[in-house]
């Protein structure tokens, strides 16, 4: 008969509880000098990895060249537990020589990163926060009227998360028009679908962007003032990497054989990849929503605020209380939403209230003196 081992619990003791322990006490000495060192190292400590060295490169000429990395990515006295976690995980998958070419932000990651966007944009922050493009996971992809009539797909990904690591089917179960359904992650329930990253980023060769107070700032109205920022750029997910503004097209746009005119304002070029019309190029089909009418040629911007793409108050930026015709535009039923609008701002025409004709124009003298013209009602 065997004896037992009177040492093997305290082995076992010892392997279960002791070494974790120790670990603990390790870690809490180990993480102040290793944060230490990389905040004096500047953040090449991260390049010890060498798949690391690219991204450090991009950012180190990028205008956020100036914010450490921790401060979007964190660091060792980061106190989420995960993330320390991850990071091992890392770590060993680097030891045992399976690390990939290419460092790809994770889903999870991305969701972090978006939120430290707020530490400094946080004006343009809280416009996105307020505006459609910050709708949730639930809201995009637990959508019943949409889902019911359209069955998702793939594609989805390509505008809406697409830094979803997996499939649609990893996302959303069940994929049918029947339902119920449910994500299968539901943390990410309450997530953006369209984070910061989509649009923007981050490591993008550019200049730095210097904050200065009000009455410092040069003068740099009209032509020389700054139109788009570097960081604008889309990712696309099937590439795995972004393209940036000046790289994306414009469509060429018809209204049956006639060509439309478009602004050439390249921010639009980031708009179109999401909110683009079908493969044959007619106005108003897919999801485009390029104007016609007497608003052709106006680019997306001059009525969409960029961040929040609120609209209230576009009509009067161009418009005076009373336009050429005599009335009120900001009482008009100018709604695209709705297919009994009247006046959908993005097709309205002329003919559309002057059935007998589009009336002449007519000089007037305002109340300044000065000359302008106005339509004659028909």
């Amino acid at each position: 008969m065997a004896v037992a081992d009177p040492t093997h619990g305290r082995r076992f003791f010892r392997a279960r509880v002791v070494v974790p322990v120790l670990v603990i006490v390790f870690a809490i000495f180990l993480l102040p000098g290793a944060s230490l060192y990389y905040h004096y190292s500047g953040g090449r400590s991260c390049t010890r990895c060498h798949e690391i060295w690219q991204p450090y490169r991009d950012w180190h000429e990028s205008a956020h060249r100036d914010i450490a990395c921790s401060e979007c990515h964190g660091d060792v006295m980061t106190l989420d537990a995960g993330f320390h976690l991850k990071n091992i995980r890392q770590l060993a998958t680097h030891l045992r020589g399976k690390a990939p070419e290419q460092v790809r932000l994770k889903t999870d990651d991305v969701l972090n990163v978006e939120k430290r966007c707020a530490k400094c944009h946080r004006e343009e922050y809280a416009s996105w926060a307020a505006g459609p493009h910050s709708a949730t996971y639930t809201n995009i992809f637990l959508n019943r009227d949409h889902n019911q009539q359209t069955r998702l797909m793939d594609d989805c990904l390509r505008c809406h998360s697409m830094h979803f690591q997996g499939s649609i089917r990893d996302l959303v179960t069940p994929i049918d028009t029947q339902g119920p359904w449910k994500l299968r992650d539901n943390r990410l329930a309450d997530q953006p679908a369209m984070p910061c990253l989509t649009c923007h980023q981050l490591h993008r060769h550019g200049s730095e962007l210097v904050h200065v107070e009000k009455e410092e700032k040069p003068d740099d109205a009209g032509p020389r003032q700054e139109i788009t920022r570097p960081s604008l750029a889309l990712f696309d997910r099937r590439e795995q990497d972004y393209v940036p503004l000046h790289d994306l097209p414009l469509p060429r746009m018809f209204e049956g054989t006639r060509t439309v005119k478009i602004s050439p304002d390249q921010r639009q070029a980031l708009c179109y990849q999401c909110h683009a019309p079908s493969a044959g190029g007619q106005v108003g089909t897919g999801d485009d929503r390029t104007p016609i009418g007497v608003h052709e040629g106006l680019s997306c911007l001059a009525c969409h605020e960029k961040h929040g793409q609120t609209t209230r108050a576009s009509c009067s930026t161009c418009h005076p209380q009373l336009s050429n015709c005599g009335l009120d535009v900001e009482k008009m039923d100018t709604t695209f939403k709705s297919t009994k609008s009247l006046h959908n701002v993005h097709t309205v025409k002329c003919l559309d209230c002057h059935k007998n004709g589009i009336p002449k124009s007519k000089k007037i003298n305002n109340h300044e003196g000065h000359e302008g013209t106005r339509r004659i009602p028909a």
